[in-house]
């Protein structure tokens, strides 16, 4: 399965046996850092809330692109917060991955990864979003990832042509 997760409108296609989140129509609460799915509820987030039916997309995900307005050099709020409510997906343990500590995922599938960023952002940003990214992908379990700066005017052009790579 393949995934477009963003955090505004587009009006775009992206074929029947791909799956669409428009994160700015949902209702998505803050993680409250609880740990309550990994030991009260394994693999299932305690806050009921639209998160709970977009973290196993996630999950299931061989290929994914994320469409992120870019704040400070990281994620906007909504798909920060989405990201962060994504941890049921993972466990509790720990497993060493190129030197690093990193927790184990629960039943996730290994990811190709395009990141789109948009807005006005200047080389620093550039640079701190690229690291966070490049950090967040061990975690994230992407074999690989590319991110793409664009502008607000271009994205949605900019999305199109990434999603119509999913068809080679």
């Amino acid at each position: 399965m393949k995934l477009l997760m963003m955090d505004t409108l587009l009006d775009i296609e992206i074929g029947n046996e791909n799956k669409l989140v428009d994160l700015s129509t949902l209702n998505i609460k803050n993680c409250v850092g609880c740990f309550g799915c990994w030991v009260k509820t394994p693999g299932k987030c305690v806050i009921r809330d639209d998160a709970t039916s977009v973290y196993p997309l996630i999950a299931k995900s061989n290929e994914v692109i994320y469409v992120s307005h870019v704040r400070y050099g990281s994620y906007d709020t909504i798909m920060k917060t989405m990201l962060e409510r994504a941890i049921p997906i993972q466990q509790a343990f720990i497993r060493i991955h190129n030197g690093e500590t990193h927790h184990v995922q629960r039943d996730v599938k290994k990811k190709k990864a395009t990141i789109i960023a948009y807005g006005e952002i200047d080389k620093e940003e550039k640079e701190i979003f690229s690291e966070l990214v490049k950090r967040n992908a061990h975690n994230m379990l992407f074999d690989s990832v590319k991110i793409v700066f664009t502008t607000k005017e271009e994205l949605l052009k900019t999305v199109e042509q990434e999603v119509a790579k999913w068809q080679n």
